[in-house]
């Protein structure tokens, strides 16, 4: 399988996590998040970046990961609380991310996207054990950012 991560230039070389909290994980968390396309990719890039600068270079990377159903634990909606697209349940998503990453429960934790709930992101835990020798950052590709979006 292949997922897709937008990122600068600078820090598009290689697959690391700055343990950021996010919707599915809290600080010191090392994952990575990734989307099921190109596409979702820039969507997801958009709403959460408030200051895109497209003159600044940003890289399209390619992750390939082996395909392994016991890799992956899918969270669906129908777990989740009605308003799990606000930031009202964002303690209660954390929560759920931050157990499945503590207990090293898979590698990728595969989430509806708030955005567009029927696509799919996937978190990936680099401290996983599997994460050395099932995820492998195959290519990175130019970005050009479509005016029309910002």
């Amino acid at each position: 399988m292949e997922v897709f991560r937008i990122f600068q230039e600078s820090h598009a070389n290689n697959l690391t996590s700055s343990g950021g909290e996010n919707r599915w994980n809290k600080r010191g968390q090392k994952v990575i998040y990734t989307g099921s396309s190109r596409s979702l990719s820039t969507l997801e890039l958009v709403v959460h970046k408030s200051a895109i600068v497209p003159k600044v270079p940003y890289k399209v990377m390619v992750i390939s990961i082996a395909d392994d159903d016991n890799l992956v634990r899918q969270i669906r909606i129908n777990e989740l609380r009605l308003d799990w697209r606000t930031l009202a349940a964002y303690s209660t998503l954390q929560n759920i991310g931050a157990d499945w990453y503590d207990h090293q429960e898979t590698l990728l934790l595969k989430v509806p996207s708030a955005i567009i709930p029927y696509e799919y992101n996937y978190v990936i835990n680099t401290e996983h054990p599997d994460f050395l020798q099932k995820i492998q950052l195959i290519r990175i590709e130019d970005y050009f950012w479509d005016d029309r979006l910002l």
